[in-house]
């Protein structure tokens, strides 16, 4: 039994099309086996502990949602952070490959699944980029929520992490309308505001894009800000795409990792020590 990966590399791009990437992305391969897969391991990023993971489940094929290779490396040397773990992969025998941005604009993508995993409805791409795909989402509540209820709300959905979620706003002020972007979505605050959104819930918030957000007025209050885990946020994706991929897929198991590659480990704060 199994397929090859080609065939499956197919069927990920009838989910998620190649074409819909932006142009800085890369994804699809980044190694490559020619032997028939039987099992595949969802991860949001891969690193050693995820090759490992894959090799005890007895996986031939990773797909991540972050392309190991995005940015470019000068080495792929043993004592490297890449070339270590392309190394282990290779000859470990495993398959990786990527659906990143070409993820995250489709329906059941990765933004698409946060909002309705935060109960979301009405939920329309943040920005377009045609036939109902898009970057971000917009959506409302059933009913109006304070902005304390609503962070719990979202710290309630996503997977736990060190940090937790941060918040920036009044804690009393009602939310209703709601944009977020899974994943560092900083570039997105404009269309946020634009779209009439009492809070923005992403990840990766800088300082000063954070401070100059919170800084514009607004009639009721600023647009407030929730910055959650990037990984967190990512990570619920896995579920529905695995799902997805078993129906279409039958003849292949589609398993989620059990690693979180969140980098933080912990904090420290005063009150605590």
């Amino acid at each position: 039994m199994g397929i090859s990966i080609e065939q499956l590399a197919a069927s990920f791009e009838e989910l998620w099309p190649l074409d819909g990437a932006d142009s800085w992305d890369a994804p699809g391969f980044s190694v490559s086996h020619p032997d028939l897969v039987t099992k595949v391991l969802l991860s949001v990023d891969l690193n050693s502990a995820v090759v490992n993971e894959a090799v005890h489940k007895g996986a031939q094929l990773v797909l991540t949602h972050h392309p190991f290779l995005l940015k470019g490396t000068q080495d792929v040397n043993w004592d490297s952070g890449k070339g270590s773990v392309l190394q282990q992969a290779i000859r470990s025998g495993i398959s990786v490959y990527s659906a990143h941005t070409n993820a995250d604009i489709v329906e059941d993508g990765v933004s698409d699944i946060l909002a309705k995993a935060l109960g979301l409805t009405d939920i329309r791409p943040l920005v377009p980029t045609g036939d109902s795909k898009g970057h971000g989402r917009v959506g409302v509540l059933s009913e109006s929520i304070s902005l304390q209820d609503f962070a719990t709300r979202v710290l309630d959905a996503i997977p736990f992490t060190a940090r937790g979620v941060s918040v920036s706003g009044y804690p009393e002020v009602e939310i209703s309308t709601v944009a977020l972007c899974a994943g560092a979505g900083d570039a997105f605050i404009q269309n946020a505001f634009e779209s009439g959104a009492d809070v923005f819930v992403t990840s990766d918030l800088r300082h000063h894009p954070a401070s100059d957000a919170i800084a514009v007025p607004r009639a009721e209050a600023p647009m407030a800000l929730i910055d959650i885990s990037h990984w967190a946020a990512e990570s619920l994706w896995l579920y529905r795409a695995a799902e997805q991929l078993g129906k279409r897929v039958p003849d292949v198991e589609f398993m989620v990792s059990e690693v979180v590659t969140d980098p933080w480990t912990f904090t420290i704060n005063r009150g605590e020590r």
